[in-house]
């Protein structure tokens, strides 16, 4: 599979500095949790790593190689899936043709196929490939959303606040979901939220934005357990209660 690595990334618009000089990296087959407040900068530093948003300064890095110069070949190891599943996917197009464009380099006749098995693979039925976005719930939007990332056979996968805008009814199933799939198929995966309870479930390491800039990182039980920057500790005390993490002293307890 692949790794992420991201250095000194800067990223302007005019005079507006989003990002500045942050650096992190994520393993080959962990998941890393980037996390800040509204306007910290997480979802803009998500979209650099896949061209979306202006890079003014800084390397980013997909197993030692730059991420522009990969793209520019065509070759797009890194996968964005968004926050708002309803604006996503585009309204024209059945969920099976959207799919279907992500899995270009397949022979014709094979990528309905392929389109198929990726919405099963995430939990939707194959027949609903005949249907647009709009007749589908949110929660299975996501799904297909998730299913054309996938697709593409990314190494990194990029999720950015994928379940803030669902139902908190459908919110632990695409989480479990996405959990089982990053184990099975292996990917690398930059978690974004502002839910360090989400992220807890999720990841291995945490690193948290504060305007712009990374003011804390580490794996994430000692990043949870010992915050040592204001701005862990006040997302951590938007959280009622976190039970033990499994295998920690707490659940031994």
């Amino acid at each position: 599979m692949s790794s992420l690595e991201v250095h000194d990334l800067t990223v302007r618009y005019g005079r507006f500095t989003a990002v500045e000089r942050v650096s992190l990296q994520v393993a080959d087959g962990t998941v890393t949790g980037l996390v800040g407040g509204s306007g910290s900068g997480k979802s803009t530093l998500g979209k650099a790593v896949v061209g979306l948003a202006p890079v003014s300064g800084g390397r980013i890095q997909v197993d030692g190689v730059d991420a522009g110069s990969l793209r520019r070949r065509g070759v797009h190891p890194v996968q964005l899936v968004f926050q708002n599943p309803y604006a996503s996917l585009d309204p024209r197009m059945t969920v099976g043709a959207s799919v279907a464009e992500a899995v270009a380099r397949t022979p014709g006749p094979q990528r309905r196929d392929e389109a198929a098995r990726y919405l099963d693979l995430v939990g939707i039925d194959p027949a609903y490939a005949a249907r647009t976005p709009d007749a589908l719930s949110g929660g299975q939007r996501q799904r297909v959303a998730l299913a054309r990332a996938l697709a593409a056979r990314p190494g990194v996968l990029i999720a950015d606040e994928i379940t803030s805008a669902l139902d908190v009814s459908v919110q632990g199933a695409v989480l479990n979901l996405l959990r089982r799939l990053q184990r099975e198929l292996g990917f690398a995966m930059l978690f974004i939220s502002h839910d360090l309870a989400v992220v807890r479930y999720l990841c291995d390491r945490i690193a948290v934005l504060d305007g712009g800039r990374l003011v804390e990182s580490g794996p994430a039980a000692e990043v949870l357990r010992d915050p040592r920057h204001e701005t862990t500790r006040t997302l951590l005390a938007c959280i009622p209660a976190l039970p033990a993490m499994p295998g920690s002293q707490e659940a031994a307890a």
